[in-house]
C-alpha cells in the first residue's frame, strides 16, 4: 500500500484539481490519483515500463535521507511481490476519464489444494513440478504435503509409478 500511495502522490497529475483519494473497505483498499496514466504507460505495461511524470519531485524526494520511494521503476512491481508474499491478489490497475484507480483486494488466492483440483479438472495428471509452477511453491517437499494433504482427505490418489515417467497424482479412480 505504501508503494502504491507513494506513486498516487508523486506521479499524479498536478494540472488537475482534484486530491489523491484513499478509501478503504471491509475487503479492499482503493487508491485514486488524478489524471491519466502517464506517457507510454498503459495498464498493460505498467509493471514493465517507466516514466515520470513530475520527474523533478522525483529527484528531489529521491534525495532524502529514506525516501519513500522504491529507485525508479521499482514501486509497482515491490507491490506485486508484496500481495504475493501475502497470497493476496495482485494490484487492480483502472484508467477513468479523469484518474488511475488503484484496488488493492484483501482477498487470498487460491489456496495450493484448489489449484491442484482446479487443473485437475482439466487434466488426468499432475506433477510437483507442475502443480509448484501453478502454485508458486518453491520447495518439492512443501508441494509433497500439498498432495499427501489431498490423498488423505480422499481427493487425489498417486499414479501407479511408470519406468522413466515422473510421479505424478491424479483423482481417485474409484
Amino acid at each position: 500500500m505504501h508503494e502504491i500511495l507513494t506513486n498516487a502522490v508523486l506521479h499524479r497529475d498536478y494540472s488537475v484539481a482534484a486530491d489523491v483519494q484513499v478509501r478503504i473497505f471491509d475487503n479492499r483498499v482503493e487508491i485514486e490519483s488524478p489524471g491519466k496514466l502517464p506517457g507510454h504507460v498503459t495498464i498493460g505495461n505498467i509493471a514493465k515500463t517507466q516514466f515520470a511524470r513530475n520527474p523533478r519531485i522525483v529527484r528531489i524526494i529521491n534525495k532524502f535521507k529514506n525516501p519513500p520511494n522504491k529507485d525508479v521503476g521499482e514501486g509497482i512491481n515491490t507491490a506485486f511481490e508484496a500481495m504475493e508474499k501475502l497470497r493476496l491478489k495482485r494490484p487492480e490497475f483502472q484508467e477513468t476519464e479523469s484518474s488511475v484507480l488503484v484496488i488493492l483486494r484483501h482477498e487470498s488466492l487460491a489456496s495450493p489444494e484448489q489449484i491442484v483440483l482446479e487443473y485437475l479438472k482439466e487434466n488426468n495428471e499432475i506433477t510437483n513440478q507442475i502443480a509448484r509452477d501453478l502454485t508458486g511453491i518453491k520447495s518439492e517437499n512443501t508441494m509433497k504435503n500439498v498432495f499427501y494433504r489431498l490423498r488423505d482427505g480422499g481427493q487425489l490418489e498417486q499414479v501407479p509409478k511408470v519406468k522413466g515417467k515422473k510421479h505424478s497424482w491424479r483423482k481417485p479412480t474409484t
